[in-house]
């Protein structure tokens, strides 16, 4: 259903405007259950994960490349106009060929994830939205199985989120847990490793020569790390051996070294 925007004022694409606004972004896309896959490709991967569309956004030249996803979904409206009316709706050039406000899956039950995963990361207040997709995208690479985040956590749906994790957000399994610190893991038979630097923390090389059946490794807040709470809690304090004078990495950056050194056997 092709619909050429001719003002910035039409009410149909209220789901467009402002993106570039965080706060105000985060509170509308909570509201109304929806969030925004920014390009073709992540698109893409939300539909072949089973989202669901609203409504597709793109400049005209982007039309022809993206008949195959219209055909799929012909009752769903595609909103299309000049990159001056695009702009001005969305407060940014559109250059990464379309968008589309998506319908959020349904929230999932921590428990379950838990239910038959060996590797999973718990997310502890991390609020960088280019961290998080970081994290994501190597934790579908490095063999997580499950991504638990904690309720102050940034929203791994939120755009910037999914196109930093070029949308591997739709692919690793996930859910929002109720509290934190929660003891679900060890009743869960999971082996907690908090990546943290301390004094009885352990080098990431000893967790892996005798590697924990189920693990869930736990990664802190970009600035002040771990909770005093958190730490209290976990079976293990774990540390990256680091050299050249460096003590520690950034968090996206340590959760990949930490997903390689504790990844599974392929089959």
């Amino acid at each position: 259903m092709l619909i050429r925007l001719e003002s910035a004022q039409d009410e149909r694409v209220l789901d467009y405007t402002r993106l570039t606004e965080v706060q105000l972004r985060l509170s509308l896309e909570a509201e109304q259950g929806l969030y925004i896959a920014e390009s073709s490709r992540v698109l893409r991967r939300a539909l072949a994960a089973g989202h669901r569309p609203r409504s597709f956004f793109m400049a005209e030249k982007w039309l022809a490349g993206l008949q195959d996803v219209f055909d799929q979904f012909p009752e769903v409206p595609v909103f299309y106009g000049s990159d001056q009316v695009l702009e001005s709706i969305t407060g940014f050039h559109l250059h990464r060929g379309a968008l589309a406000a998506m319908h959020r899956p349904a929230a999932v039950e921590p428990r379950e994830l838990l239910r038959n995963a060996r590797r999973v990361a718990v997310l502890e207040d991390i609020v960088d939205h280019t961290n998080l997709g970081a994290i994501f995208r190597s934790a579908a690479g490095l063999g997580i199985d499950a991504v638990l985040v904690t309720p102050r956590c940034a929203d791994p749906l939120y755009r910037r989120s999914i196109r930093v994790s070029m949308g591997t957000v739709f692919q690793v399994p996930w859910a929002r847990l109720e509290s934190w610190p929660s003891a679900l893991f060890q009743e869960a038979g999971f082996t907690t490793a908090a990546l943290a630097l301390g004094e009885d923390s352990i080098s990431l090389d000893v967790l892996a020569a005798e590697p924990p059946e189920r693990l869930a490794l736990i990664l802190g807040t970009e600035g002040d790390g771990l909770s005093a709470e958190t730490l209290a809690a976990v079976d293990r304090k774990v540390m990256i051996p680091m050299s050249g004078g460096v003590d520690s990495l950034n968090v996206a950056a340590a959760s990949a070294v930490a997903f390689w050194s504790m990844r599974l056997p392929t089959p």
